[in-house]
């Protein structure tokens, strides 16, 4: 009986993330300014409000429990521009949390950005100018974010209002980003400070301790990149891949 309860349960859990999952042909209760095709938010969502404001590209992958919120609050009048952008390909790990303030102090996370779990991306944060008042009772400071195409931010990174990152920018779990980020930069710690840089002529500096992965073979078909997912093996050489397709 134990058995047979606990495969229902699953069973109906299972059903309600298909059911419960936003996609554009099927946006539950939001109105979201754009969802792009291939685009899919996982159930249970986390708080979503202000999606007016909100677009996101397409084939973004948004994890559940994610928190995307333009305006300080629900039922805000945030004007005729968007406030918060996600572009094409966007990875938001689970438990993640983006929060934009107005047009005036938007987040754009560019295309092909990968978030691991439980990152936070805001442009507004508490102030604490008055030391008589509690912080939580004063007006906050916000500015614009900017997230360049092809980043990674590791789990539970945290990017300050008024960070801008350049593209292809590595930000280290845990690190905490504010101000300006270069292109193809790797950053670590609190506050997030630039550890490693990419030199055209003399490569990384300072040089990578471990060699790089290599690279899918040419003609590798994704039918048999699946076959070999199935397979169980990572092999990269191509006649472990074909091997596996059965090719």
């Amino acid at each position: 009986m134990s058995r047979a309860l606990s495969r229902s349960v699953h069973a109906l859990w299972r059903h309600a993330q298909r059911a419960g999952a936003v996609t554009a042909e099927h946006p539950g209760p939001y109105a979201f300014r754009r969802i792009g095709d291939g685009t899919r938010l996982a159930f249970p969502q986390g708080t979503l409000f202000g999606t007016e404001w909100i677009e996101m590209g397409d084939h973004c992958v948004i994890g559940a429990e994610v928190t995307l919120t333009a305006g300080m609050m629900p039922d805000l009048d945030l004007g005729p521009e968007t406030v918060l952008r996600l572009g094409d390909g966007v990875v938001l790990g689970r438990g993640s949390h983006v929060v934009a303030d107005t047009a005036q102090a938007p987040v754009t996370i560019g295309n092909d950005v990968f978030c691991g779990p439980y990152v936070y991306i805001t442009s507004t944060n508490h102030s604490y100018d008055d030391p008589h008042t509690p912080i939580g009772r004063q007006w906050p400071r916000s500015a614009p974010v900017e997230i360049g195409a092809g980043s990674w931010l590791g789990t539970g990174a945290v990017v300050l209002p008024g960070a801008r990152l350049g593209r292809n920018v590595v930000v280290a779990a845990g690190a905490v980003v504010r101000g300006e980020v270069p292109d193809h930069a790797v950053v670590a710690g609190a506050p997030a400070k630039v550890v490693r840089r990419w030199d055209p002529e003399e490569g990384w500096l300072p040089p990578l301790r471990t060699p790089p992965p290599a690279p899918v073979p040419e003609g590798v078909t994704s039918e048999q990149l699946r076959a070999l997912a199935a397979f169980g093996t990572a092999g990269p050489e191509a006649g472990t891949l074909d091997t596996a397709a059965g090719g």
